[in-house]
């Protein structure tokens, strides 16, 4: 089992959460971004620095993680890809994407989308507080007592 991080909008806010989590399990996990992202030294993280484009990350990401693994992103086209190849993926604000709800979160993000394209609405989704730091660790433990059951 590994955790995949979609790096480039991962919020510095969780990676102590995050962290905690990882060394506690021992579980081995790969951040990946198109640029260097600081990690502190341990042999469970890796930084994975991806080509400059669109959808990179996104890419290396499908292309890598297993059915057994998990991925942490809040790219909800990703989570689309992921859960489609029956990897679990947890949004960092303690949405779990699965079947029974990925399809709904897909077509509202690109019904806000063309919204946003049209100029109806401004702006993107407010600042992780503490409500949503507290539901992105309990999905977390969650979810990492599930997969580590198996």
């Amino acid at each position: 089992m590994m955790i995949y991080v979609d790096a480039d909008a991962f919020p510095n806010t969780l990676k102590e959460i995050l962290l905690r989590a990882v060394f506690k399990r021992g579980i081995t996990t790969h951040f990946i971004a198109n640029k260097k992202i600081p990690l502190q030294d341990s042999p469970l993280l890796s930084m994975i620095i991806v080509a400059q484009g669109a959808d990179e990350a996104d890419h290396y990401i499908v292309e890598h993680a297993e059915c057994s693994d998990l991925v942490i992103t809040a790219d909800i086209p990703l989570a689309d890809r992921l859960v489609s190849k029956g990897v679990l993926a947890l949004d960092p604000r303690g949405t779990i994407y699965d079947e029974s709800n990925i399809k709904s979160l897909l077509a509202m993000r690109n019904l806000m989308q063309e919204l946003r394209d049209a100029g109806e609405i401004t702006g993107g989704p407010s600042a992780i507080g503490e409500k949503q730091k507290r539901a992105f660790a309990d999905a977390l433990n969650a979810l990492l007592q599930k997969i580590l059951i198996k």
